[in-house]
């Protein structure tokens, strides 16, 4: 790194910019550009995940990468359809915040697919470090820096500086995703139809129906996205390896586009002659209220118990039955609604209420939306 002052100048900026309240896109250009001046790096690629699942929700790029996308799917197979240790999953359920590929591989470094298929050979790329924004409400994103063939490698103390940025970055990206307000006009927008893709066994998009074409445009959404067919090919290689694990989930994302629209994708297998899967369709539907609440509320960064009292105010349960479902003290559950009413930036039930719902999630009129059924149990 440069000086030591610079680095200690860039994590209070980035911490700064986290607490901010801004956009999620506004939030990653700045921080990603902080980043940079601190670990130089010729690119940048920066993605949100679903907490719950650690699918990719979205991608943007900086640097040589910006509007470079041509190879974007092949990435998709690659992170979660091989097993690599240094895949964004794999760190975070390791808990390992940051890593390098050279200082970890060494001479070894092409022994990393991602390096081999795609880093080198498309992109001339020498070495890449890898953060994952989490805290103690899950891992919330992702960024890769790298650097030129002739760059030199990112150093030990390089790498133990950008861990020690993850839960800044987590804390930017989990309010950024609650600063985006559903536009009721885009909420009620029909679609041209059901939103399906079929994905064929060599991973190539082979259909996509009108209603998906008209999401992906949704998706796009300023110079540095990548390009979202992304979403659903890593969806599709997730699939496939989840298929040789008996009673393993299929698995989905939760997706909002910038308008504020929450999607839900889907994938699903096809199972073909003699039970071989092919085909795997992904399918992207409008998300309902339930399917979205646990995501708001662990965006807040509750703990553990504040997120069951929650749950129970969400369920318009009175103070004195959380208490006794809880086996504590009402004055006990007085404080954790104080602290929920902190984190959420609200001063009252029905506040919190609006936070996690109207705020979040503009519902259509009618009776979609009412006090019972609301939290996903």
């Amino acid at each position: 790194m440069r000086s030591r002052l610079l680095p200690e100048r860039v994590r209070s900026d980035i911490d700064v910019l986290s607490r901010a309240g801004l956009d999620l896109d506004e939030f990653l250009v700045e921080a990603t550009d902080a980043v940079r001046r601190a670990v130089p790096a010729v690119a940048a690629c920066v993605g949100t995940h679903d907490p719950a699942t650690m699918m990719l929700t979205s991608a943007r790029k900086y640097g040589s990468l910006m509007s470079n996308n041509e190879h974007d799917m092949l990435f998709g197979v690659i992170e979660y359809g091989t097993e690599d240790p240094t895949s964004f999953r794999s760190l975070a359920l390791a808990e390992q915040n940051a890593v390098g590929l050279h200082a970890l591989l060494g001479a070894e470094i092409e022994r990393c697919e991602r390096m081999a298929r795609l880093m080198r050979p498309h992109y001339g790329f020498g070495d890449e470090a890898r953060l994952v924004f989490r805290d103690g409400s899950g891992a919330w994103g992702c960024l890769a820096l790298f650097r030129g063939g002739d760059d030199p490698m990112f150093g030990a103390d390089e790498i133990e500086y950008l861990a020690t940025l993850s839960g800044a970055f987590a804390r930017g990206v989990r309010a950024g995703v609650l600063t985006r307000l559903a536009d009721v006009a885009d909420l009620g927008a029909e679609t041209a139809g059901p939103a399906v893709v079929i994905v064929d066994a060599n991973d190539e998009v082979v259909q996509v129906s009108l209603g998906a074409e008209e999401r992906f445009a949704q998706l796009r959404s300023t110079v540095h996205s990548g390009d979202p067919r992304s979403l659903v090919i890593s969806l599709v290689s997730a699939a496939r390896r989840m298929l040789g694990t008996p009673g393993a989930p299929m698995p989905r994302a939760r997706v909002r586009t910038p308008s504020g629209v929450w999607l839900v994708l889907h994938a699903s297998p096809l199972a073909g002659p003699n039970g071989a899967v092919g085909d795997v369709v992904v399918t992207i539907e409008e998300a309902r209220p339930p399917e979205i609440v646990t995501l708001v509320v662990a965006a807040f960064g509750l703990t553990p118990r504040e997120h069951d009292v929650t749950r129970f105010v969400l369920q318009g349960v009175e103070t004195k039955e959380i208490a006794a479902a809880l086996h504590v003290s009402a004055y006990t559950v007085q404080d954790h609604l104080k602290s929920i009413f902190d984190k959420a930036g609200v001063r009252s039930r029905r506040e919190l209420i609006a936070r996690v719902y109207f705020d979040q999630y503009v519902p259509r009129m009618g009776a979609e939306v009412g006090p019972s059924g609301w939290f996903a149990r």
